[in-house]
């Protein structure tokens, strides 16, 4: 069911993903995210905005589950389950793997939205 709601979850997450694109092209190696206090806020600012988006996610797919029946070889189920641990053990956070989601994840998931919302 393709609704007003379901659109406005989509650029939701398209904006935060945006967003988190924005503020790591300022991180070239994951050590950027700790070297300085700067480095540090921009993990936490990218860490809230990923949250943000399983958050997202997570509410979207409980009202249907277009994004994981048209494409899946997402692994919607670990975005969701990453927004659930930064929730609950946000201090055993690896910043490794937040380099990881946005070097290698963050693109794959701004394909699949925009190709999404080219459907409205």
């Amino acid at each position: 069911m393709y609704d007003g709601v379901y659109k406005y979850s989509l650029e939701t997450i398209l904006d935060h993903v945006n967003i988190c694109n924005k503020r790591f092209s300022e991180i070239h190696n994951p050590i950027d995210f700790i070297a300085t206090d700067y480095g540090k806020t921009l993990l936490d600012s990218i860490v809230t905005r990923l949250q943000a988006i399983g958050e997202s996610l997570k509410n979207t797919s409980r009202k249907n589950n277009l994004l994981q029946t048209n494409y899946p070889e997402m692994e919607w189920n670990k975005i969701i389950r990453f927004r659930d641990f930064i929730s609950h053990h946000y201090e055993m956070l690896d910043y490794e793997i937040v380099y990881e989601i946005c070097e290698d994840y963050l693109p794959k998931l701004e394909v699949v939205i925009k190709t999404e919302l080219g459907k409205f």
